[in-house]
């Protein structure tokens, strides 16, 4: 941005077992000293996420479309409604754009040309969830051409007189590069006009994410993207060594280790996830799950099998290559699947949140999923099938509830765990 055979039932009994509903208190609207996020800003402590030293895990979600929403006052409550329908079902990570480039409310307008007005909304989305003890993390590009994205980039080259080949070579040509970096700086030197902090500095936001879903049709061995990864990935740690930084990947295999392609869905995006995610400067590898798209002429149990393969072969990479955290940053069930029920979803969703729970009790690298995507009511327009509205959706809402309290509780076992 998904599976009910043998492997099903057993994450569903298995999920049964968690225990019930975390309610997390609403902080103080008006005095943003007076929350958990002042803690400190979530870190890594060998391979697992950290908080004051502390063990960090979570449950959350993706809610891309906050900070244009968000640029119109009379909306802002649409956030504010998410976010407190999210924190009373104890989740404490949220993904989202921190970019729209080009066309209509756009944060970029052009090159190094920004509305501030757009801007303002990106600020309260920040500072509200700040109150409600919500960790961000921020994506800076679009893979695609919604919201602007690479195709973006490149086109206003072309509009500069610069002679470029295809949308690849955003990862490639100085100018466009240069595009990117520019933006990349403008955001992380913001300051809030609400919290008067400027982004670098604020514990609100968990990591800052490069692009969503990379992909580069030129070159399926991942190098291409790789030489940009690490151009970019060192200009972001040199402004700001306190966030973390991933790239923001689906997962797919490329050239590094052929015999992992066996676990793609049949196809190669140009990216690798092994030898990306091994850069120094990224610290957290994340991979995203539609096999109800890739695989999409396969029944509910090939795509349940392909997605408990995807987790486990890319959390024992992140486990015994990468040594770095994984998390689970896109996953769902569509309302457009043949045969969709609220109880499919449910299903599928306590599966996936299982083996979350399972791979972080025995001490695994996987640090939390991101369900896609939390909306408010009567946001239809932003609708993609797989929006979850949690005051409209109790079952499911019990379901990410029970995950939430889970993660939340684990932490301290692992802790002592790990001073006994």
């Amino acid at each position: 941005m998904a599976f009910p055979s043998k492997i099903t039932c057993i994450f569903a009994l298995l999920f049964l077992s968690l225990a019930l509903v975390f309610k997390a208190v609403d902080a103080d609207p008006a005095d943003y000293s007076k929350n958990n996020i002042k803690q400190g800003f979530v870190g890594i402590k060998g391979s697992q996420f950290s908080l004051n030293a502390s063990p960090f895990l979570f449950n959350g979600f993706n809610s891309y479309w906050m900070m244009t929403v968000a640029a119109d006052p009379s909306m802002r409550y649409k956030v504010t409604e998410v976010f407190r329908d999210a924190s009373a079902a104890g989740m404490s990570v949220c993904r989202t754009w921190a970019f729209a480039d080009g066309g209509s409310n756009a944060l970029q307008l052009s090159p190094g040309t920004y509305d501030e007005r757009v801007f303002q909304g990106l600020d309260f989305v920040i500072s509200e969830a700040r109150k409600f003890n919500i960790y961000l993390i921020l994506s800076f590009a679009n893979n695609y051409k919604d919201y602007g994205g690479r195709p973006q980039y490149v086109q206003w080259a072309r509009n500069a007189g610069v002679r470029l080949n295809n949308d690849d070579d955003f990862y490639t040509h100085p100018v466009v590069k240069g595009y990117y970096r520019n933006h990349v700086q403008r955001v992380m030197t913001r300051i809030n006009t609400i919290t008067k902090r400027v982004y670098k500095d604020d514990s609100t936001i968990m990591a800052w994410e490069l692009i969503n879903e990379p992909r580069c049709d030129v070159d399926y061995s991942g190098r291409t993207v790789n030489g940009w990864v690490q151009e970019m990935a060192s200009l972001v740690k040199s402004i700001d060594s306190k966030h973390l930084l991933t790239i923001g990947m689906e997962g797919f295999y490329g050239d590094t280790m052929p015999e992992k392609k066996q676990f793609n869905p049949g196809y190669q995006v140009g990216t690798d996830f092994i030898s990306n995610h091994l850069i120094k400067e990224i610290d957290f590898a994340t991979i995203h799950a539609y096999p109800d798209i890739w695989l999409a002429k396969q029944n509910e149990d090939a795509q349940m099998a392909f997605m408990g393969r995807w987790m486990q072969s890319h959390h024992m990479d992140a486990k015994t290559i990468l040594k770095k955290p994984l998390v689970i940053a896109e996953f769902g069930k569509s309302n457009k699947d043949p045969g969709f029920s609220t109880g499919s979803r449910d299903v599928y969703m306590g599966a996936v949140y299982k083996y979350i729970y399972r791979c972080a009790r025995h001490g695994g690298t996987l640090g939390g999923g991101l369900v896609w995507q939390l909306l408010a009511g009567g946001m239809q327009p932003y609708g993609d099938g797989y929006e979850i509205v949690l005051a409209e959706n109790p079952t499911t809402g019990g379901v990410i509830s029970r995950q939430s309290h889970a993660m939340s509780t684990l932490s301290p076992l692992i802790r002592t765990a790990d001073q006994n």
